[in-house]
């Protein structure tokens, strides 16, 4: 079992009534109004701080995504966070998950700057091709919602080209156009790096992944019980495409906090969680939802398996118990031998052999963020690593030299 610290990089100081005041928490929230460049600043530094401290505390990969014109998660330009950890000295995988193809004109930058930071990273990259949120494809950057996937497909064979094929030579694509196609340098990892997709529930993204043999992993804040059916979809397509059933094909995106105890748990953490559900959840269903984004198909298995991918959660989240919270499983919480636990249960249902972990809720400070972090990392990551370990399964989507010799509780030991 592979561990991921996941690190949203969400804006940490929102006004109590956010919901109250404004339509959403992406595209429409007033920067002006609510971001102090300075105050960015400084989360930007914390965001980086932690990342880094993940790295020393023997997490396998470290992760980041990205998103625009929000504060639920603003990390803008992944790569430039990358780039950062790509110069350390460390045996961690970046997990660069990823960049929003769609986004990029022409699509070659995502092509050089992901072979730049496998250059510089000693080919320790995860290449992360997101087809993205509505949110930013659409209400970000203006994508006509029909052509979304079309630009993601076109990209993503330009950019397999550019690492593979000889060059010079000519792309001519529906969207691109380019005379010559010829990256300097081209990544280390041979033929490219591992290739993830994020996926939020479109059937056409489990076949993309099973067509070209990549990771898919479901991103959503439903926990793992109601990711159950999602998940058991992507597992009937691998079946379908005659694949094995190699936990390392998938992946999943979990939030969880640890306390000494579970009470402890619950008085250190639940405002955090309610104010991440009441602020970064509120995203109305004219952004989250839009017309034309998603196909039918994959519409109606969305109706058929009752899963609602608009960002409503809860009804009054500041007044949503602990209870409600870790019972659902939205969040995994509690002490470090409850959230081992249920963590494990968990991991063999949904059958995932790469965990991202979000151990940083929005609006906790630094200080709280590191002590969920050391928490996790010494007393409940040792419990989960050999997870999968008893069936030999080979994980073919990690870097290879981000597999060398990892911490875990203060000892090292080699991870496979």
């Amino acid at each position: 079992m592979k561990s991921i610290f996941f690190h949203m990089q969400g804006y940490r100081d929102m006004p109590r009534d956010f919901a109250q005041r404004y339509e959403s928490v992406w595209i429409t929230p007033p920067s002006d109004e609510l971001c102090d460049p300075e105050t960015a600043g400084k989360y930007f530094r914390w965001n980086m701080e932690e990342l880094e401290l993940a790295d020393e505390l023997g997490f396998d990969g470290l992760g980041i995504n990205e998103h625009h014109q929000n504060a639920y998660g603003f990390p803008v330009s992944p790569n430039l966070m990358a780039a950062i950890l790509a110069r350390r000295e460390s045996n961690a995988a970046i997990i660069n998950l990823g960049n929003t193809l769609p986004l990029y004109n022409p699509p070659i930058r995502v092509a050089e700057e992901f072979a730049l930071l496998d250059c510089l990273s000693g080919g320790r990259l995860v290449a992360g091709i997101p087809v993205g949120t509505p949110m930013d494809t659409v209400g970000c950057y203006g994508l006509p919602p029909t052509q979304i996937r079309a630009r993601y497909y076109e990209a993503h064979d330009l950019i397999k080209q550019a690492w593979t094929r000889p060059g010079p030579f000519p792309f001519n694509g529906r969207f691109t156009k380019l005379r010559y196609v010829n990256p300097w340098p081209k990544p280390i990892q041979k033929p490219h790096p591992p290739i993830w997709l994020a996926g939020g529930g479109s059937m056409e993204t489990w076949k993309f992944a099973t067509d070209n043999n990549y990771a898919y992993n479901f991103l959503s804040f439903g926990g793992p019980l109601a990711a159950k059916a999602m998940m058991q979809g992507y597992w009937d397509q691998v079946e379908r495409a005659g694949l094995d059933d190699n936990p390392y094909r998938a992946g999943f995106a979990q939030m969880v906090v640890v306390g000494e105890t579970d009470a402890e748990a619950e008085r250190l953490y639940l405002d955090h969680l309610r104010n991440f559900f009441a602020i970064s959840m509120h995203t109305p269903p004219h952004f989250a939802g839009i017309p034309g984004v998603m196909t039918t198909d994959s519409i109606r298995n969305l109706v058929k398996k009752n899963v609602n991918l608009t960002y409503k959660q809860y009804e009054n989240p500041y007044e949503t118990s602990w209870k409600d919270i870790v019972e659902s499983r939205r969040v995994i919480g509690g002490s470090p031998e409850t959230v081992a636990d249920v963590l494990e249960e968990s991991i063999r249902d949904l059958r995932v052999g790469h965990l991202m972990f979000i151990l940083q809720i929005q609006s906790m400070d630094r200080e709280l963020t590191e002590y969920n972090m050391r928490l996790f990392a010494e007393r409940v990551m040792p419990r989960i690593r050999r997870i999968w370990d008893d069936e030999g399964h080979v994980d073919h989507w990690w870097p290879a030299r981000a597999t060398a010799q990892r911490k875990s509780a203060g000892t090292l030991e080699v991870v496979a």
